[in-house]
């Protein structure tokens, strides 16, 4: 007789026992864990997924919607933004937060998006801008909407990589403002270093 979670005789996994798919998890407890299913059917065999992958796991999962899929340029900017080992890949858990992080923002995307129109515009992007805590001169938001729209419309995928782009460079910028003034000084390779590491 087979246990639960271990080998049949003739192989193949005990039907009452934990797991379901044939081999089991590959990571246990993570089988329970409704996006472990998007995770795994583009991970590699390493348990990680990179930017092609995550393209792909976005795409299929359908988080962006009636909207054209992820570009690969903004899959290397959310990797980047929770990749802690510096691998270029995320794990199951790092993904879950990214996860989170985009629905939020896709959340957040939706409710400025006033018209409906699966865009927002500068006005809009200044009051998401705003909502998020950013505090940005108008010459700041211009050259933000001019840096992420095509014809003075963001998409949803280009929000987020706006997005992940401020929230990241916010955080190397507050990791050096030691007393929170608003001023930095950079070493000209500390600012290449922070600028070209996202």
């Amino acid at each position: 007789m087979a246990f639960p979670g271990q080998p049949a005789p003739g192989g193949g996994f005990y039907q009452g026992g934990y797991g379901g798919a044939p081999g089991g998890p590959a990571f246990p407890g993570q089988a329970q864990d409704p996006l472990y299913g998007y995770f795994a059917a583009v991970a590699g065999q390493d348990g990680q997924i990179d930017a092609d992958e995550l393209q792909r796991c976005l795409t299929q999962s359908g988080i962006a919607g009636a909207y054209k899929p992820f570009n690969l340029e903004t899959c290397r900017l959310m990797i980047s933004m929770l990749d802690r080992d510096m691998s270029g890949t995320l794990g199951f858990n790092e993904f879950k937060e990214l996860w989170a992080v985009v629905n939020g923002w896709k959340q957040h995307f939706l409710s400025f998006d006033n018209d409906r129109s699966g865009t927002v515009d500068r006005q809009e992007l200044e009051k998401a801008l705003m909502n998020m805590g950013f505090r940005l001169s108008p010459q700041a938001v211009t050259a933000i909407t001019k840096r992420y729209s095509t014809q003075g419309k963001i998409t949803f995928d280009d929000y987020i990589a706006c997005c992940v782009k401020l929230r990241a460079l916010t955080e190397c910028f507050r990791r050096r403002d030691t007393t929170q003034q608003g001023f930095v000084n950079f070493h000209y390779d500390d600012f290449i270093q922070c600028v070209m590491s996202i």
